[in-house]
């Protein structure tokens, strides 16, 4: 059930639980008993809640902030993660914790991080759970200044995390469940209802198309490929983005088959392809002055008898070849040709998202996506977006010594290079050959934040729908990037 978010001056009385915010060091106010939260071990640490009784016999959850001069979106979002958790057997819950924004932060983006935490802290996936127990929390009330600015916010952060919600969802679904087929009934029915177009190609279409690197990658498959055309139009639209998302239903690794252990969880290959239905959804709903167009193609990568052997060469959509010399580095295959679609429909920019590498996860580890690109001004954008959306992103190079070793002596192209070192940027490399000239791209690797392995603010296991709120942070603030910043 989705959650209702709404602003008032002052916590009401027909709500199940206040919740109030205590910053690291805090020894008076609210009314708390000091001793007893201090017998307790509380230090007002960020995301330590306690639950206490309240001077109206309603529970009093004590929520804390950390150190008073760090309190920002980032820090409100985290702790309300927390707080979902401690409130999830409440329906209603009243929440006094943007009073203590530090100086300078914004009430309005504080508000909307709260509801985003709140949301996405209580997150269960229990689909396949026989006795599931989801959170009861369905009413917000945040105590707050602002007026409709503010209560735009809260409705802003509740459809955002609803989307993100839905994107967990997807990526948390086993591969034998949610097939391509399944994924783009999915896409289209979500479309329809939010207010996006979605096209869906068959493998007659992906045929005629000539999309060399997803039919390669689907020769393995009993489950046929699918490949998404979304479409967002605003009114007087202030420009164009392409978004470009993997979409690799699960990960076998192909005829280079992957060691048991390291399919675990790969499922969750098509997080990129998650991550650009989720903000497809979410600026449907909250809206964005800017056009946004989608390629999405998917498919599973599998050992079938017909599956593409080490060595063969594939052909993409722009006509280049591609010798195979490892079946596991396929999303770069199936993303070339989403690359070359989205090059051809001309837009001011495009930004790709993919779980595309474990050697990004080795770079910058879990919590952290790296962005490579061809546009320096592009990729800022997109880096500050991220960084106002509170999720961890980090620029790496593209160097031209790595490029050579991606030359093949068959084919254009290889699709690994003979060398273990450098593996994420020699995947960027390989992307940035199918963007067209002028055109800014940005290519942001989820390997590691797509997944959580602990549960942590807003982040429960398992998927974490990353990217979704960078990309609505980055199309609501897009401007076109301009020349000559590569």
């Amino acid at each position: 059930m989705p959650i209702t978010a709404e602003l008032a001056k002052a916590a009401p009385t027909d709500v199940d639980a206040l919740a109030v915010g205590v910053v690291a060091g805090q020894s008076e106010g609210s009314d708390l008993d000091w001793g007893f939260l201090a017998a307790q071990g509380f230090e007002g640490k960020r995301g330590d809640v306690r639950a206490v009784p309240g001077p109206d016999g309603r529970t009093l959850l004590v929520v804390g902030l950390g150190p008073a001069a760090e309190v920002d979106a980032a820090v409100l979002r985290y702790a309300s993660g927390a707080l979902a958790r401690a409130a999830k057997r409440h329906r209603s819950l009243a929440v006094d914790l943007l009073g203590h924004l530090a100086d300078g932060s914004s009430v309005p983006r504080g508000a909307q991080a709260i509801v985003e935490g709140l949301v996405l802290g209580g997150y269960q996936y229990a689909a396949f759970k026989s006795d599931p127990k989801p959170s009861s929390l369905e009413r917000i009330v945040v105590v707050g200044g602002g007026g409709q600015r503010t209560q735009a916010a809260l409705d802003r952060g509740a459809a955002v995390a609803e989307a993100v919600c839905w994107v967990r969802d997807l990526v948390n679904e086993p591969g034998g469940s949610l097939t391509p087929t399944k994924l783009a009934q999915q896409a289209a029915k979500v479309g329809e209802r939010a207010g996006f177009e979605v096209t869906v190609w068959t493998e007659k279409e992906i045929k005629a198309e000539k999309l060399g690197g997803l039919l390669g990658v689907n020769r393995g498959s009993a489950q046929p490929p699918r490949f998404l055309h979304l479409r967002y139009e605003p009114d007087k639209p202030r420009g164009t983005v392409a978004l470009v998302g993997k979409g690799i239903t699960f990960d076998s690794g192909g005829l280079s088959l992957k060691p048991a252990d390291a399919m675990v969880g790969m499922k969750g290959d098509m997080g990129g392809a998650g991550a650009v239905l989720g903000a497809f959804r979410a600026i449907a709903a909250v809206g964005a002055k800017v056009r946004v167009l989608g390629f999405i193609p998917l498919t599973d990568n599998m050992t079938g008898g017909d599956a593409t052997r080490v060595g063969d060469v594939l052909t993409m959509r722009n006509g280049k070849t591609v010798e195979v010399l490892n079946t596991d580095a396929e999303g770069r295959l199936i993303l070339a040709d989403a690359l070359c679609l989205a090059t051809e429909a001309a837009p001011d920019a495009i930004v790709d998202l993919a779980t595309l590498t474990g050697a990004c996860m080795v770079a910058l580890g879990e919590r952290t996506a790296g962005l490579m690109g061809n546009h320096r001004g592009w990729l800022d954008q997109v880096r500050a977006a991220a960084d106002s959306a509170g999720e961890r992103a980090w620029p790496l190079p593209l160097p031209e010594h790595l490029r050579a070793k991606l030359d093949s002596d068959i084919a254009d192209l290889t699709n690994v290079t003979s060398t273990r070192w450098g593996g994420a940027l020699s995947a960027g490399l390989f992307l940035r050959e199918f963007v067209g000239e002028g055109i800014p791209w940005t290519h942001v690797d989820i390997a590691g934040p797509a997944d959580a392995k602990e549960v942590d603010g807003e982040l429960v296991k398992g998927g974490t729908g990353y990217g979704v709120r960078t990309l609505v942070e980055l199309l609501n603030g897009f401007s076109k990037p301009r020349p000559g910043e590569a």
